[in-house]
């Protein structure tokens, strides 16, 4: 594949020892924007997200791991650390997110590293931070997803909290400490010195919590599960037609007068019941009542065209299947075919936000196999020749 690079972060050189969600993530967003993404690898199986996803051929590896080369190190003995050790060396930024304490123990805590490379960015993300009574405990996304809030206002109020469907906590973690890179990128080149990002599980789903802090310190509000509805803004729901489901967000008094005419009711605008954004929201449940009972004698082509003619804010319920046929996508190259060596190419997400001048792209499809790029990574970076990779991998540091 190797397209030209045109990203923003061409040249930038990233060491990622991640592994599952968050670590990886991080190194897929960076890559994306045109970094030059070294993934290291345990010899083996390797990173274990290999073997995560739906069907009888994994491919959530294929978008995590995305513009990246892939090395293999035994990080628990002395001589894969030292490999390691040495492609920081020459790197901008290090992507980690081990249990606080890991990389310390093998000599590539944030001290260590800073002693050979000053500039080096260190990412560090975990489920409760590096410092704090809890650092030390295990963390994944889900219960940082609990800790952070958002776990608990997900789902219908009559059943337990609900998870969102995609892994939120870990995504989020590793989003912030992408921009944390950034912002560490900028206060590297008016220093000259790299520093640490901290980047938590429960902070960064905090950090997307709205209000719910302060709701509940000024005015002792819990907020609650509420199902499919957001709490008096109505109306803003999913709507039953006779062929399907539909969303709508008609809230707003315009909004709302432009969603009755569509109705054929516009008397509705002006009823004392819907006429103000406070009343809707309180009488959310009946207003509700009436736009189903309206919606499920139309299809859900009818209400979409209804919809269009009056401008009110309304859209499908996508599954792959829609995204992959709809003109939109297709327009703004949401999303991309990427080659593969298996299935001759894999449809995905292109990189986000878009750039006009330095445009993320995909250059190279995930690395088939843990240590795919040993040779040419090792060679190029370290000098290794092949009678020295050879060596290290009958005793099983690559």
């Amino acid at each position: 594949m190797e397209s030209e690079n045109t990203g923003a972060l061409a040249g930038i050189k990233v060491v990622e020892l991640g592994q599952l969600i968050a670590g990886p993530f991080c190194g897929q967003l960076l890559g994306d924007m045109g970094a030059d993404v070294i993934k290291v690898e345990p010899p083996g199986a390797g990173d274990p997200m290999r073997q995560w996803g739906n069907g009888d051929h994994k491919v959530w590896f294929d978008v995590i791991g995305r513009n990246k080369r892939s090395v293999t190190a035994n990080l628990r003995v002395a001589e894969g650390q030292d490999l390691v050790r040495r492609l920081l060396a020459g790197a901008d930024i290090m992507i980690e997110n081990f249990k606080p304490g890991t990389v310390e123990k093998w000599g590539l805590g944030p001290d260590a590293l800073h002693a050979i490379n000053p500039r080096l960015i260190v990412v560090r993300m975990s489920g409760y931070g590096q410092t704090g009574p809890y650092s030390s405990r295990a963390g994944f996304g889900g219960i940082g997803e609990a800790m952070g809030g958002w776990r608990a206002i997900v789902g219908d109020p009559d059943r337990p909290p609900s998870r969102m469907g995609v892994s939120i906590g870990d995504t989020l973690c590793a989003t912030y400490g992408a921009m944390g890179a950034l912002a560490a990128l900028r206060a590297r080149e008016l220093s000259g010195k790299g520093q640490v990002v901290d980047s938590a599980l429960y902070e960064s789903v905090l950090q997307v919590m709205e209000s719910l802090v302060p709701e509940y310190d000024v005015s002792g509000i819990v907020r609650q599960r509420s199902g499919s509805i957001l709490p008096g803004i109505a109306p803003s729901n999913v709507y039953r037609c006779s062929d399907g489901e539909y969303m709508i967000g008609g809230n707003g008094d315009a909004i709302f007068a432009r969603l009755a005419e569509a109705m054929g009711q516009p008397e509705l605008a002006s009823d004392p019941r819907y006429a103000t954004h406070s009343a809707r929201g309180t009488n959310q449940t009946e207003l509700d009542a009436l736009i189903n009972q309206w919606t499920s004698t139309l299809t859900v082509d009818e209400l979409e065209a209804l919809m269009i003619a009056h401008s009110v804010p309304a859209g499908r319920i996508y599954t792959g299947k829609e995204m992959l046929a709809d003109p939109h996508f297709a327009a703004r190259e949401a999303i991309v075919a990427v080659p593969h060596p298996v299935h001759g190419q894999v449809r995905m997400q292109a990189p986000v936000p878009k750039l006009s001048a330095t445009p993320s792209s995909i250059r190279r499809p995930a690395p088939r196999f843990p240590g795919e790029h040993n040779a040419e990574v090792y060679g190029e970076r370290l000098g290794l020749d092949a009678a020295a990779l050879a060596r290290l991998a009958e005793a099983g540091i690559v």
